[in-house]
């Protein structure tokens, strides 16, 4: 049986029939998938990109790519077992690979929740408040984010071979770009199934999405200063093309993730009686231990008080000898191989270069026996834990990476020279401190932050929710400085930014609001005779506003409210008191200006306004008095239509309210946005 030929996917078809380079199982080094031989036209695929792939999204707003996104998660996960198949080849066990396969989905689902949530309808992003340029309200300014109007390419390392593909697609995705995708060869097979997926669901637009299996060629040569470049590998093969002459010709933005010597501190304050001992010894295993090794995240330092090394160096071994390695189909097997023969021959020579200036404590010759048929012809590494006795002047354990199952102990005397071992990393994208003393805590972060991209605090408190050292989230940022990169990922909505263009835009108020679609104070409004709240969600238009009738506050509204709230501060009670603060004399509670507000604008007869959901933006600009009189002003500011239905079908939308509230002197006392859930007329 001949060996399947991996295609690319290129300009809406597959490209590649003929046979090039072998890719042999991680597991028993058999002949699993060869790549193709034809070679990419890469002006066709960008060309594709730009003029297929880009309006079909363009044709798509923030919302609408957010539901293709929860779309193509769903479908993923419906076959996931497909992609578990395909991922054995790879030395992975089913846990690895749930990482991988179910963490690319579940981040897919992460993004299409935050598109939904966070971003609104349109393909604008207002980043306001406007803000004054003038002083009589005429002239203002504030920030836009726009679609870049250009591609994405994304490169990829071996480890992940589908999360690496989906994390950095789904920003790009939701941010209006398509994108190229182009995995590392060594498990490109595992991408490329995911891909055919991809394809089969018939849910991205076409154009959104293509494949490169082998090199980039001439691709980083055709872009332009709209694109943008991301790169998840070695520091080396960073640095290479961040200076590629195209893209520095064309300022090309380029955001790599890099390997690091990422580090564990045990703090001084930590005994081998103490249960985050255990933790650290635990965490220090997993990271070795988990993918083999084969994570941009692992812990490549353990750094603990040399009192402690002993029996931290005796707990190690003693987990890591109940590790079973070898062929993940094995039962009872919790650490599979290397991705490739190469890793492995890349992973033993590091090795054996720190090992020039460490000792040994655990490795092969401590039982290494792979379990399964075959696995001698299998990329198999032993779990290696080596020993630096005087980590300060040991240049190679915090310039080499051995990047499989492998991790350095080293000691420290005082959490200065703690810091020290860990800033000699030269930028790391995480690291864990194991303390039971926020007073440690407080002191080591802020200075470790400055050399790290995320940093895990870990305790018996939060071990129990803990998502562990070596795990992204969609939510946070994942990257770091200096050798781990410079570059940002993940983070939430930060990087759907990372993939607009942000623009300042000045002009009167009532131009900046028709720009944004979004109400900007001072802008002109339009006093409907019909009260907003009973217009339909279709019906509503930006700018509709409603001036209410007055209402002067009283000092009965006062004591009632302080009755009704348990609300008796001082300031609206005692009248000795209060005339000895800056505003000499009571005030109305801000909650009962706000109640008193709700009050005057609310209509109270059923209608299209479902739900009050939130409130943001709550200023008290003055103070009330009694006997002052209040008027407010309701201004529907923004409109998101996130296209879900009610159980009976019905269709809603969320209605930002712009909320004014005035004195008798015309004066501003409060200001905030309402959130409300309105009906739409429908059919």
């Amino acid at each position: 049986m001949s060996t399947p030929v991996l295609q690319s996917y290129i300009g809406g078809r597959w490209l590649g029939a003929e046979g090039a380079q072998t890719l042999r199982s991680a597991v028993n080094g058999k002949p699993v998938y060869r790549t193709h031989a034809e070679a990419i036209d890469f002006a066709e695929a960008v060309e594709h990109a730009r003029r297929v792939g880009l309006p079909n999204l363009l044709q798509l707003d923030f919302q609408q790519r957010a539901q293709r996104l929860k779309a193509l998660a769903k479908y993923l996960s419906e076959h996931k077992e497909q992609l578990y198949a395909v991922s054995a080849h790879t030395g992975a066990t089913r846990a690895d690979s749930w990482i991988d396969i179910e963490g690319g989905a579940g981040t897919l689902f992460a993004y299409a929740s935050m598109g939904s949530n966070e971003l609104p309808s349109g393909n604008l992003v207002h980043e306001g408040p406007a803000m004054p340029l003038g002083k009589k309200g005429g002239f203002a300014g504030t920030h836009i984010l726009v679609p870049r109007g250009g591609l994405a390419v994304h490169i990829n390392a071996f480890n992940f071979p589908v999360w690496g593909l989906l994390e950095k697609f789904a920003p790009s995705f939701l941010a209006g770009m398509p994108c190229i995708g182009k995995p590392a060869t060594a498990t490109s097979y595992l991408t490329e199934a995911a891909m055919r997926l991809i394809v089969q669901s018939g849910i991205l637009p076409e154009g959104s999405l293509q494949l490169v299996i082998g090199s980039t060629g001439d691709l980083l040569d055709r872009l332009g200063g709209a694109d943008v470049v991301t790169f998840t590998g070695s520091a080396d093969t960073a640095a290479k093309l961040r200076v590629q002459p195209n893209l520095i010709r064309h300022s090309v933005p380029f955001n790599a993730e890099a390997d690091s010597l990422n580090c564990a501190i045990l703090a001084p304050d930590v005994t081998p009686d103490d249960e985050e001992f255990d933790l650290f010894v635990k965490e220090v295993a997993r990271e070795m231990t988990v993918k083999a090794g084969q994570k941009c995240t692992a812990i490549r330092r353990a750094i603990v008080p040399h009192d402690r090394i002993d029996a931290v160096a005796e707990a190690l071994r003693a987990r890591l000898t109940k590790i079973t390695v070898g062929d993940p189909s094995v039962e009872g097997v919790r650490m599979g191989a290397l991705a490739s023969h190469a890793q492995f021959d890349d992973v033993r020579e590091r090795v054996a270069m720190l090992r020039e200036g460490a000792e040994l404590v655990y490795g092969a010759a401590d039982g290494f026996a792979p379990m399964g048929e075959g696995t001698a012809e299998g990329a198999f590494f032993a779990p290696t834990l080596l020993l630096a006795r005087n980590a300060l002047k040991n240049t190679a354990v915090h310039d080499i990476e051995a990047f499989g199952p492998v991790s350095t102990l080293m000691g420290y005397d005082g959490v200065d020279e703690a810091l020290a071992l860990a800033a000699r990393g030269s930028g790391s994208l995480v690291g864990t401190l194991v303390t039971r003393d926020p007073a440690i805590a407080a002191r080591v972060i802020p200075v470790a932050a400055a050399l790290h991209g995320r940093l895990l605090v870990l305790d018996r408190e939060a071990a129990h929710e803990s998502t562990g050292h070596g795990s992204p989230l969609p939510s946070l940022k994942h990257g770091g400085p200096g050798r781990a990169g410079g570059g940002e990922e993940l983070g939430g909505v930060r990087a759907v930014k990372h993939y607009l263009q942000r623009a300042a835009v000045q002009g009167s108020p009532t131009m900046l609001a028709a720009i944004t679609g979004e109400h900007v104070r001072g802008a002109r409004v339009t006093d409907t005779p019909q009260h907003p709240f009973r217009k339909h969600f279709e019906e509503l238009q930006v700018g509709d506003s409603l001036l209410t009738h007055r209402r002067t506050v009283t000092e009965a509204d006062i004591v009632n409210f302080g009755g009704v709230s348990g609300d008796y501060f001082y300031m609206h009670f005692d009248e000795i008191a209060a005339k000895q603060t800056q505003f000499g004399q009571r005030i109305a509670h801000g909650y009962f200006v706000l109640s008193a507000a709700a009050g005057l604008f609310v209509s109270p007869a059923p209608g299209p306004v479902l739900a009050n959901y939130g409130l943001d933006t709550l200023r008290f600009v003055k103070p009330v008095a009694i006997g002052d009189t209040i008027q407010a002003r309701l201004t529907a500011k923004r409109k998101i239509d996130r296209n879900k239905t009610d159980d009976k079908g019905v269709g809603q939308g969320v209605v930002a309210w712009d909320v004014e509230v005035k004195n008798q002197h015309d004066e501003l006392v409060a200001s905030y946005d309402i959130l409300t859930l309105v009906a739409k007329r429908g059919q």
